[in-house]
């Protein structure tokens, strides 16, 4: 439906300085200043996905500033973004929200330095997230090269475990998983840009992992094969997954994508849904040459994300994603 909307938009006007741009559903916009710096813009915001209300507002702001990271960059600072429903939350309730968005923020070592708060039925919140780059150091998603592999920093299942909560049915062990890897910056993607040999970067979020990988392969003009048994996956999710949770978000990613993904035959129901399970702050996904792997895998670890394995990689051929 995005995608549809959008081509129906006028194209915007020629500018040699913005260097991404909505061209190839990059996960931010990039404008050069000078030739040694550029600033990149991103927003993002949502419903509540759990209760605890700290919990929600660090969620939030860790997703958005996963943005400024998967394009190689270090935010600046942060703007909030909020709809309070005034007659149904509580001000302390609130105030729990943006201290979560604070903390977050503090730990990346930005200041939240305004924002903007509305009246709405529904609470909302999120962040509009600045960072800066070198022009020559910006990751896109569609720069990757025949050859590539692909790196995947987090484990899934996210959403799976989100479905389980709205049905007050994951146990705590779960809830911390999901928590704990929603939360943890992706601020590694700083230092992945750094590594020659990185070539293209997104972080996986809403479309799930084939989602975000199909477009890093319309960007590039390459296929793709991802190793199944190799993809990180929360120990949680699996066994929810197991059980039939899934979102109707999976559903509808596999309606928009999968005429251009090929399964293995047998493939279980809950590992086709882990694979395209919306992500909320998921995992960085990099393409990178073979000889930058281990680095690359290193750089993930150092930065505290033990579960980064290679996954797969990319190849010559018409855009589309093959599991075995």
């Amino acid at each position: 439906m995005l995608e549809e909307l959008l081509s129906k938009l006028p194209k915007h006007y020629a500018d040699p300085d913005l260097l991404v741009g909505t061209e190839n559903a990059d996960d931010a916009a990039v404008y050069r200043l000078n030739d040694g710096q550029a600033i990149i813009a991103t927003t993002d915001f949502f419903m509540p996905i759990v209760d605890d209300p700290y919990d929600y507002g660090c969620m939030a702001a860790a997703n958005a500033l996963s943005d400024v990271y998967a394009m190689g960059g270090k935010p600046i600072f942060a703007l909030a973004i909020a709809g309070v429903p005034a007659d149904k939350l509580a001000p302390a309730v609130v105030q729990q929200i943006f201290a979560g968005g604070h903390d977050i923020c503090t730990q990346a070592g930005i200041p939240i330095a305004g924002g903007h708060t509305i009246d709405i039925g529904e609470p909302i919140y999120g962040l509009v997230a600045l960072g800066v780059i070198h022009p020559d150091r910006v990751c896109k998603n569609a720069d990757a090269r025949d050859g590539d592999v692909l790196i995947l920093g987090k484990p899934l299942g996210i959403g799976i475990l989100g479905a389980a909560q709205n049905k007050n049915e994951l146990d705590a062990q779960g809830y911390q998983q999901m928590v704990s890897t929603a939360t943890r910056l992706n601020s590694v993607g700083a230092a992945l840009a750094d590594i020659d040999g990185v070539h293209a970067m997104t972080d996986v979020t809403g479309f799930g992992l084939l989602g975000h990988l199909l477009e890093m392969c319309r960007g590039a003009g390459l296929s793709a094969r991802v190793d199944y048994a190799n993809v990180p996956v929360l120990p949680a999710a699996r066994d929810y997954a197991a059980k039939g949770y899934n979102t109707g978000a999976a559903n509808r990613n596999w309606a928009s994508y999968g005429a251009h993904v090929t399964l293995p035959e047998g493939i279980s129901t809950a590992d086709a849904n882990l694979l395209r399970d919306p992500q909320t702050s998921g995992g960085l996904l990099v393409a990178c040459t073979a000889s930058v792997a281990d680095e690359v895998v290193q750089a993930f670890t150092d930065a505290g994300h033990a579960e980064a394995a290679l996954i797969g990689a990319l190849a010559a051929g018409e855009p589309a994603i093959t599991v075995s």
